[in-house]
């Protein structure tokens, strides 16, 4: 491991506005450039150039406050450092097991030529994959607490491209299906946003390590020109800030193609190391639960004759996890509170205190003498004040039985999460606001306290902090799986593929696959767009560390080539690679297993089918593999009639060869790669 870190003051002065020039920096292998400057108006700019052209063009970087003027023009550098790291760390856990931190990093101190005379100082680190920025502000007279009305950040991108993205500001929170336009023609969208210039330069936008701070969405202004815009909030200043701070990183991850952007680090290194010491007892894992029977509304979360969380019903699924090596059991709906109307309401969730017809005790006393592990869960309905006033007893009531996972939900309209104000009056946050951003960590840490890992559904977007604390495994934040049971339209061929190079470059998500019958409910266009060989593809494809096999026990053991399959397959990775894909088309990924040479390759397509050959350089040389192959059999048709047809062969491979592969229209593959018997 080598370090290296030097901190060179170059420059103290105070500057005209029209010469303060603050200086550049780049990324270790010189192909991204990124230069801080000042406007005529003195106010601070960055831009960025990748192998010599134009990435974004100079832009600016402010703020605007409730209670005082703006922190945007009039600006002279006080000074200026450098720092140059280069060092590797270990994930507990991840789609790789460690992590290169190589950048050079340039920080500018700027100062307010006003009675003032505030200051802020802009930290840019650059990497070879990309680069961040954060605006830091020292603990000064001149402002003892920010109110902040809204950020000024700019990214001015230097030409038109193709984006992929999401509606910010809406009520469904993230979960839309991705629309591919223009750059030119995005309103306001939430990020990741992933765009392909006209040149073939592949960027995405993002943000890392949001504290304290509220969640920033992107606007376009004019042409190519966007801002961010800052979530709401009801206490007027989207984010009220004492002392000195830092604002979260700004992003934006730059590659020459797709297998850039999958394969970058950017996000995690720009957050802090591991604060939760020993983290052992977070365990990647497979899991079932009492959840899609719901959906299919064969069950329900509230009592009476359908309730589906009974302790009768949890044992049966606790057997079936047992007999088939799945370490956990989800149990929704099993506490007060699921009667009526909860979507947006929350107040009568008693989170300790179970249904009559769920012995919760007993479910977890025949789950560990089975060899299984409860997974909690916590729907909150969007009431974090009814949450956070039981949050302490849940969690405990959780670590007393050995339940040491937790499925947390926020069902609620977008700026409909109910909260309480410092005068104890209720109010309305968003789900990304600082409220929220707060609230979410509170939850990770309460639980790290009684050893449970946590796993938000409708939560705030990913930016990383799975670094900083490791029990944060996994979360929603995206159109999942339930979306085929009940939606019209369901999840597209596309989405996926989309998936991959959006919402999945910020970090895992629970997708929740596994629906081997590919049946929604009868009702609602049953036919779920997928092959069976696609669904365990995407084992492979959408990391998370806990994978949910989700379709209903008897569907599960009805297709036992599938079912075998996701036996086999692991969660914990050494080194995850995109092999070939095209943002929003398709994705070939490989995975090492962790501790292991074995590897397994997913692929994923649209409507269009595709055989692609795949070079399998990655194998060491001298080593004999056998390849299983699950891939979709020459009728199937993820459109159409024969949906499960899927052939499963054996190949033995070495360094060098190449499988040749089968994905039919919304269809895909699985290989798992075994070292042979030497």
């Amino acid at each position: 491991m080598n370090i290296l870190r030097a901190f060179v003051p170059l420059a103290f002065a105070i500057l005209a506005p029209t010469v303060a020039h603050a200086g550049s920096v780049a990324s270790p292998d010189g192909r991204i450039v990124a230069t801080l400057d000042t406007s005529g108006e003195g106010t601070p700019t960055y831009s960025v150039s990748f192998d010599g052209e134009q990435v974004i063009d100079p832009s600016a970087i402010g703020f605007i406050f409730t209670d005082s003027n703006p922190m945007r023009r009039d600006f002279s550098v006080l000074e200026e450092k450098t720092a140059s790291v280069d060092t590797r760390w270990e994930q507990p856990w991840g789609e790789r097991r460690f992590v290169t931190d190589r950048h050079n990093e340039l920080a500018v101190t700027f100062r307010q030529r006003d009675a003032a005379a505030r200051e802020m100082t802009v930290r840019m680190r650059v990497f070879d994959d990309g680069l961040g920025f954060r605006v830091e502000f020292p603990e000064q007279d001149g402002m003892p607490v920010a109110n902040i009305a809204e950020e000024l950040t700019e990214f001015r991108i230097a030409s038109d491209g193709e984006a992929w993205s999401i509606p910010a500001g809406d009520w469904n929170r993230y979960e839309y299906l991705y629309e591919r336009t223009p750059i030119s023609a995005l309103s306001t969208v939430h990020t990741p946003v992933t765009m392909v210039l006209e040149n073939g330069t592949h960027v995405s936008f993002h943000e890392a390590a949001l504290v304290d701070y509220s969640g920033m969405w992107l606007r376009r202004m004019e042409g190519t020109r966007l801002r961010a815009q800052l979530s709401p909030s009801p206490r007027g200043p989207k984010v009220v800030r004492e002392g000195a701070f830092n604002t979260p990183w700004r992003t934006i991850q730059i590659a020459d193609g797709p297998a850039g952007l999958f394969e970058s680090a950017l996000i995690l290194n720009l957050n802090e190391p591991n604060a939760l010491g020993d983290v052992s007892w977070v365990v990647p894992h497979k899991y079932i639960g009492i959840w899609w029977e719901m959906h299919l509304d064969e069950s329900s979360w509230a009592s009476g004759e359908k309730h589906g969380a009974t302790t009768a019903n949890a044992k049966r699924h606790i057997d079936f996890a047992a007999e088939h090596g799945f370490r956990g059991v989800l149990i929704e709906g099993w506490n007060l509170g699921w009667d009526g109307n909860w979507f947006g309401n929350g107040r009568d969730y008693d989170f300790t205190t179970a249904y009559p017809d769920f012995d919760i005790a007993e479910v977890a006393r025949y789950a560990r003498q089975k060899g299984v592990r409860i997974i909690g869960h916590h729907e909150t309905g969007g009431n974090i004040d009814v949450y956070e006033r039981q949050l302490d007893d849940a969690m405990a009531l959780y670590g007393k039985l050995g339940i040491d996972a937790v499925k947390t939900g926020y069902v609620a309209d977008a700026g409909g999460v109910i909260s309480r104000a410092a005068d104890g009056n209720e109010i309305f946050v968003w789900h990304d606001g600082q409220e929220q951003v707060n609230h979410h960590l509170r939850v990770v840490e309460t639980a790290a306290a009684n050893r449970i890992a946590v796993n938000p559904h409708e939560p705030v977007k990913d930016t990383g902090l799975r670094r900083t604390y490791p029990n944060w495994v996994s979360r929603e934040g995206a159109r999942g799986g339930e979306y085929d049971a009940w939606a019209e339209p369901k999840n597209g061929p596309d989405h996926v593929p989309e998936l991959i190079f959006t919402r999945l470059l910020s970090g895992p998500m629970d997708y929740t696959p596994g629906i081997f019958s590919l049946e929604g409910r009868d009702a609602v266009a049953p036919d779920i767009p997928s092959t069976l060989a696609r669904q365990l593809a995407f084992y492979i494809a959408i990391y998370s560390p806990i994978q949910m096999v989700a379709d209903l026990p008897e569907n599960i053991t009805a297709y036992p080539q599938a079912l075998d399959f996701v036996k086999r397959v692991a969660v914990d990775w050494h080194d995850s690679r995109l092999l070939e894909g095209a943002v929003g088309e398709y994705a070939v990924i490989a995975r090492q297993v962790r501790d292991s040479h074995a590897w397994f390759i997913g692929g994923v397509t649209d409507e269009t089918p595709r055989r692609p050959k795949i070079a399998l350089d990655f194998l060491p040389k001298g080593r004999t593999f056998v390849a299983t192959i699950w891939e979709d059999g020459e009728q199937a048709d993820g459109l159409g009639d024969d949906r499960h047809a899927m052939d499963v062969r054996q190949v033995t491979v070495r360094h060098g060869d190449t499988l040749d592969l089968r994905m039919a229209r919304a269809g895909g593959f699985a290989v798992e790669l075994m070292p042979a018997a030497q």
